[in-house]
């Protein structure tokens, strides 16, 4: 039988798949896409803790609905930083970053436009789940190079050591499941 963990959260409770990332750590697989419900119960949420924003940022592409619903529900835009670079982008800015979730580095992309969306704007970044931090210091990046002003980093979830960081705002913690 496989293994579930029961997650509740915005007041809804879901059974999440636990998957191994390696023969010695397996994490819980919260995934937003399709799930409309969540996505809108947690946007509500989210929006009710998070700082006074102009604009919000996510990386392309679990974070997706949860951006899209927070900006639909505050009329503030948002930015999507890709993770591949398009031919429409004008002079794209790159960043590295490596994902628990994601066997290789990775690079995010944002071209001029979305730089100069960014400049001197109150920029609130956005995950679906923070884990170790390193797609979380990747935007970061984007947007001290479009020269915005973070004022707030959020998730539905923080997952493992996140939880303990003061410097995010989340709606549940998720353990990390280890074994020998």
């Amino acid at each position: 039988m496989e293994e579930m963990y029961t997650l509740q959260v915005a007041g809804l409770t879901r059974q999440l798949h636990i998957c191994p990332v390696n023969e010695k750590m397996s994490i819980a697989a919260f995934i937003m896409f399709s799930d409309v419900e969540l996505t809108i119960a947690c946007a509500t949420e989210l929006l009710k803790i998070v700082p006074e924003h102009d604009v919000i940022i996510t990386a392309e592409s679990k974070g997706i609905p949860l951006a899209y619903e927070m900006s639909r529900q505050s009329g503030k835009p948002y930015i999507l930083a890709r993770k591949s670079q398009k031919l429409y982008m004008k002079r794209p800015v790159a960043v590295d970053v490596k994902s628990i979730t994601t066997a290789r580095q990775q690079t995010l992309y944002l071209d001029m436009d979305d730089m100069a969306a960014l400049k001197g704007k109150r920029v609130l970044i956005v995950d679906d789940v923070i884990s170790t931090g390193e797609s979380l210091s990747a935007l970061e990046q984007l947007v001290e190079k479009a020269q915005g002003q973070i004022v707030g980093r959020a998730a539905v979830l923080a997952e493992g050591d996140a939880a303990k960081r003061t410097d995010i705002q989340f709606l549940a913690p998720l353990p990390l499941f280890f074994h020998e």
